[in-house]
């Protein structure tokens, strides 16, 4: 049994692949924007910093608004949720051991959940 000549034209199989595409997409959206952002403080040597203030700034034009801080648990991770903006930066600060530089993390979509590849690393080192 033969396919219909109309089924394998151009003009049907790429608005099916378009539309296949947008559903994948939306359905990627809609299982990962929860507005988690996770990560993880370390000194300069790498390790662990636990106890660690981790600020979350949301970006505009011209400004910047911090929206929430958190701690690290004893294994230097932290986790922010509800985020709803798509782009922000992370800073980290302990004492002793100075503030890191704020990353820029862009998202591509508006609350992404979102797990930092590299670590938020500070200038001193832990005793």
């Amino acid at each position: 049994m033969s396919m219909p000549h109309w089924a394998t034209s151009r003009w049907v199989l790429a608005p099916l692949a378009i539309a296949g595409l947008v559903l994948a997409w939306n359905g990627y959206v809609a299982l990962n924007d929860g507005g988690l952002v996770e990560g993880q403080v370390v000194d300069a040597s790498g390790r662990p910093v636990p106890d660690a203030t981790v600020i979350l700034l949301e970006r505009h034009f011209v400004m910047h608004n911090e929206r929430q801080r958190t701690r690290t648990d004893s294994a230097g991770r932290f986790r922010f949720a509800g985020n709803a903006n798509h782009s922000l930066q992370l800073e980290a600060e302990a004492a002793g051991l100075g503030r890191t530089e704020r990353r820029v993390v862009r998202l591509w979509f508006r609350a992404q959940n979102m797990r930092l590849a590299e670590p938020l690393q500070l200038a001193g080192k832990l005793p």
